[in-house]
């Protein structure tokens, strides 16, 4: 039964249960999801389809993530209180909003003016005055800001950009999806003062990252 029949609160506990199915456990993650109703992020003719477990299309051949995707990379920055963000691919601006219930500040970059300037009415109208958006190469990072306690990339990379993680604070995490232009792995950063500490959260599909440090 599509949310054109039912309250879109009663579909967003639908989807949670399926998150914690999938292996969800952060309870704030989860809590952020009732927070922010994704159907105010998706195309009307998308609405029906807004608490799917599924990506969808927002235009400009981009998408709105997999809730599942969007709970794991958020689970996997291990966000605090305080946290500096960085996003690399605003988008419908959906992820933003997840990032910002944690945030006193999250700064993202979105290289489509139209979806740029989409994202931010959607989220001057939901309130959130926590979000500064930018048009422009999220591959170059947004170094006057830095560093980043946190960096989250929602789109594809052939290698993971140094700009980034030249950006990151030490004690920072990063997640980054880093392959070829079908099939990424989902890869976690922790800085450290002799270097970085990497491993892999899975296997992913994500939009290409282009920009100078990305895809060309």
């Amino acid at each position: 039964m599509s949310i054109n029949h039912i309250k879109p609160e009663i579909a967003c506990e639908r989807l949670i249960r399926k998150l914690r199915e999938k292996g969800i456990k952060n309870e704030k993650v989860l809590q952020a999801f009732r927070s922010v109703p994704r159907h105010l992020f998706v195309d009307g003719a998308m609405y029906a389809q807004a608490y799917d477990d599924n990506a969808l299309p927002i235009g400009t051949g981009q998408t709105i993530s997999q809730p599942f995707v969007v709970a794991l990379m958020t689970e996997l920055l291990d966000l605090g209180k305080d946290d500096k963000i960085l996003e690399i691919g605003t988008g419908s601006g959906f992820q933003s909003a997840i990032l910002a219930q944690f945030s006193r500040r999250v700064y993202t970059i979105e290289r489509h003016r139209d979806l740029a300037e989409a994202a931010r009415k959607r989220l001057r109208e939901q309130g959130y005055a926590n979000v500064v958006i930018k048009v422009g190469d999220g591959s170059n990072g947004w170094p006057q800001f830095g560093p980043f306690d946190r960096i989250i990339v929602t789109a594809g990379a052939p290698v993971t950009p140094a700009t980034l993680q030249t950006q990151l604070a030490v004690g920072g995490l990063m997640v980054v999806p880093t392959g070829d232009r079908q099939k990424q792995e989902l890869l976690v950063y922790k800085k450290t003062p002799q270097g970085f500490e990497t491993h892999s959260a899975g296997s992913v599909v994500f939009v290409p990252l282009v920009g100078q440090h990305g895809w060309k």
